[in-house]
């Protein structure tokens, strides 16, 4: 979701170069692993309640929502963003489940894990990309959330959150700087969200990511209110050859950049991504 507080950045001043994958990925390689939906903007807004409710579709009415990435701007955020969690759950008729995590003591407690079990669908949505991607690394929350994704529960991650799934996490404003690692789930991709504002904001965007991006690593921009779902029809074998098959979904386009410039892929489109190691 785009709001005034979303920090899409990576929100450091250094940081070494990321893995190429990490171990998430391996999950990737079982049939049983639910859908990766990689979003742009308007988590928990009517705008996107066709996916959400899409990704649910067939698996436990279980709606597991993590704020996380606002944490650091404070409790009246993260109450908002529960609260159109709420909304959006109460919309599709499911239950809302919060795991308020707000630091690595919290992604730590077996209490919180816990909450994960038997969800249909995982939701990281929008704020810092770095402070969620290391406030969950190696949790025992993480690991509860892979677990259920290897399970079969959707995996989505909104602005921030679709940072955090990926390989890297740019940061966007200083694209000169290293890359930090992401979480890992998508190796082999760099998710850029709010594409088109960001386009608008800084057209020479692209070519200065893709400059700047880990090599190998597919730069992938997501417009607002704009999604790419890998698995939404279960992955087709090995999920991590070439031939892994994403869909766009929502109001405008995703993008494949490059040196060449960008490549526009429409909503309702099929884009094919090699995420070999």
């Amino acid at each position: 979701m785009d709001t005034d507080g979303d920090d899409t950045t990576s929100g450091s001043d250094d940081g070494a170069g990321p893995a190429p994958s990490g171990g998430a990925h391996e999950a990737l390689l079982r049939t049983t692993a639910g859908p990766v939906a990689l979003v742009g903007s308007g988590e928990y807004l009517p705008v996107l309640e066709p996916l959400e409710r899409a990704l649910l579709e067939g698996r436990a009415p279980r709606y597991v929502q993590l704020a996380t990435a606002a944490a650091p701007e404070g409790t009246d955020s993260l109450a908002r963003w529960h609260a159109l969690g709420k909304e959006a759950a109460e919309r599709i008729g499911v239950e809302q489940v919060v795991v308020d995590v707000r630091d690595r003591d919290d992604a730590q407690r077996p209490d919180l894990a816990a909450l994960v079990a038997g969800a249909g669908l995982v939701y990281l949505s929008g704020g810092n990309p770095a402070f969620l991607a290391e406030t969950l690394r190696g949790t025992a929350v993480w690991e509860a959330i892979l677990a259920a994704w290897r399970a079969g529960a959707a995996l989505a991650g909104c602005s921030a959150g679709a940072m955090a799934l990926s390989a890297s996490l740019p940061d966007v404003r200083r694209p000169w700087r290293p890359a930090l690692d992401g979480l890992g789930v998508v190796p082999m991709v760099e998710v850029l969200p709010h594409f088109d504002k960001f386009a608008s904001w800084m057209p020479d965007l692209v070519l200065r990511r893709v400059a700047g991006g880990p090599a190998g690593v597919h730069v992938v921009g997501v417009d607002e209110d704009t999604a790419l779902v890998g698995g939404l029809g279960g992955w087709d074998g090995d999920a991590a050859a070439p031939g892994t098959t994403w869909r766009v979904h929502g109001r405008q386009s995703a993008w494949l950049l490059d040196s060449g410039g960008r490549r526009e892929v429409p909503s309702g489109a099929d884009v094919v991504l090699d995420l070999r190691t």
